[in-house]
């Protein structure tokens, strides 16, 4: 092998440098290409046409917070127009509606005040009675004769009633020359006396139940006649779109809500009210058991004292 000379090697330094150039130069275009973004590719002209309307979304788009604030004030400001002005409420249907249906309204606004009239009115008295129950208990607690108890219970007082009831039946006794038990005597005129109270307790319930039980059908036929309104109108008009058939429909709807609105208060108050009048006529029955055996411990010391004198 001959050794290189040093011309050679002096020549062959510069070469491989500027290889060495060429090739890096090469490689960076190669990546330059690779990596860019093609802009010669775009034409001159499409590149202010592409630009233009992106100023605009950026304009559009600082604002955005605030047109949604005011898009939906104007929704909530539209919404509360179109609740105000709405063309199927109960003023329309009353306005609109023909004889049967305005007969339909009056009907249910008649049995929903005569329902609520009858709860207020009962549970009042049923108040009533309870006070006077207690006064009743108390005075003839404290009392010593049967007299004093009945002289200190108000006239209005259903056991003020059931005590002169009993002394009236106590004088009659004496003309009955003790053909009958004094015992069961007192003791029919106690309960025929408790039977009435009761009934008179029991007064105005049955307006309930008849509201309860009806309502309910009033309404459905008030819903029947809306719908049959509506059949009319699609006939008429040949068009079942939703404009001509949402206010016979409404109406419908209504009479519906009415009928239950009025039925479930007055089924509810029948149940309540019925409830108490139990409560209430335990407490009757419990006074007129102890007012027939009060009246038969005087009897006997009336019995036991006129004896006593006789002997």
């Amino acid at each position: 092998m001959n050794p290189i000379s040093p011309r050679v090697f002096a020549t062959g330094r510069p070469a491989c440098a500027f290889a060495v150039a060429r090739l890096v130069g090469a490689s960076a275009l190669a990546v330059a290409c690779l990596c860019g973004t093609p802009v010669l590719a775009q034409s001159p002209g499409a590149a202010p046409a592409a630009a233009a309307p992106v100023q605009p979304a950026l304009a559009n788009a600082l604002p955005a917070d605030k047109a949604a604030q005011a898009m939906s004030t104007l929704g909530s400001a539209g919404g509360v127009s179109a609740g105000a002005a709405n063309p199927y409420g109960l003023r329309v249907a009353w306005g609109q509606g023909d004889v049967v249906t305005r007969t339909t309204l009056i009907l249910l606004a008649l049995m929903s005040l005569l329902s609520w009239y009858v709860i207020v009115s009962k549970l009042l008295e049923q108040r009533r009675q309870a006070a006077q129950a207690q006064s009743a208990r108390t005075a003839f607690a404290s009392a010593d004769s049967l007299q004093k108890g009945a002289t200190a219970l108000g006239k209005e007082s259903p056991f003020r009633y059931l005590v002169d009831s009993a002394m009236d039946a106590l004088r009659k006794y004496e003309s009955l020359a003790g053909q009958v038990e004094v015992g069961a005597w007192l003791s029919q005129d106690i309960v025929r006396n408790v039977s009435t109270l009761q009934m008179r307790m029991q007064s105005g319930l049955s307006i309930l139940a008849t509201v309860g039980s009806t309502a309910p059908f009033v309404g459905l036929f008030g819903t029947v006649w809306g719908i049959y309104n509506a059949l009319i109108t699609i006939g008429s008009t040949g068009q079942a779109s939703i404009d001509k058939v949402a206010g016979p429909v409404g109406e419908a709807l209504i009479m519906t809500a009415l009928g239950l609105a009025v039925a479930v208060p007055a089924v509810l108050g029948y149940n309540w009210l019925v409830r108490r009048n139990r409560l209430a006529l335990h407490s009757a029955k419990g006074f007129g058991s102890d007012l027939h055996t009060l009246f038969l411990i005087e009897i006997e010391t009336s019995r036991r004292s006129a004896g006593k004198t006789s002997i």
